[in-house]
């Protein structure tokens, strides 16, 4: 069941990107005091990787355990290990290399000079993810604690594009992409059936060139049309957003009120 989208608008991306650090730190500490341990689905993008360029120079970063998290992503760009435009590697060099995580408890996508073609390789990180899955989960996913999403110009999320079949994918939980309308055109992306098992899911937007995706996918638009209004949580439904991106909400659903 769909929860119904909360929005926090901040005057710019700075500040957006440095609350959503601060909230995260704390939805993580919550978490690894109630079940000892916490599992975030990681972001690419200038604003996923704000946030966390933002959470490494936090000092309450220290409140985090972080040998009791475990780390996802959403998607992956299927490129070579260590690639600059990899997500993984650019999470790495904006906080995951400054911080004491449990290496077995890093979940990166696989890479495309590892053993797998692309449709292989979803297939390995959707047993990977349903290895993690406990009874508890209810499916084939971990019940993740938080997970990200950057939403595009073109309301897509993670590696799910408009019209394409990732977007419209019911049963499996990681799919390749195809095809995908921008540069690397091959990539890996979890779908919306994993992205809806989170029990918070956070879609961060900031940015002119946002504004527009943002009224499209929170005014009822489908989820194959405009990804972002297909991505929910169990508990809760974030939009985190930049007052340039909140710029064309309609006022009556969403008056402008300036974190």
């Amino acid at each position: 069941m769909s929860t119904v989208p909360q929005l926090v608008v901040h005057r710019d991306k700075e500040l957006m990107a440095q609350a959503a650090a601060a909230r995260l730190i704390t939805r993580i500490v919550d978490a690894q005091a109630s079940r000892g341990s916490a599992s975030v689905v990681l972001t690419g993008g200038r604003n996923g990787n704000g946030l966390l360029s933002a959470l490494a120079a936090q000092p309450a970063r220290d409140a985090i355990d972080w040998a009791r998290i475990d780390l996802w992503w959403g998607d992956e760009r299927f490129l070579p290990s260590g690639d600059p435009e990899r997500n993984d590697t650019q999470a790495r060099e904006a906080l995951l290399d400054a911080v004491p995580l449990d290496p077995g408890r890093v979940h990166s996508m696989p890479a495309s000079d590892g053993p797998y073609e692309p449709e292989a390789a979803a297939e390995a990180y959707a047993a990977e993810l349903a290895a993690a899955s406990g009874p508890e989960d209810h499916g084939l996913v971990p019940s993740f604690d938080v997970l990200m999403l950057g939403v595009g110009p073109d309301t897509h999320v993670a590696s799910l594009f408009p019209e394409l079949p990732g977007v419209k994918e019911t049963e499996r939980t990681v799919v390749a992409v195809r095809g995908a309308p921008k540069p690397p055109p091959t990539r890996l992306s979890l779908t919306l059936p994993a992205i809806r098992a989170a029990r918070e899911v956070w879609l961060l937007a900031a940015g002119e060139d946002k504004a527009e995706a943002a009224e499209i996918a929170l005014s009822g638009a489908g989820e194959v049309q405009a990804p972002a209004a297909g991505a929910y949580g169990t508990s809760r439904t974030l939009w985190l957003l930049d007052s340039a991106a909140a710029s064309k909400l309609p006022p009556a659903l969403y008056p402008p009120a300036v974190a």
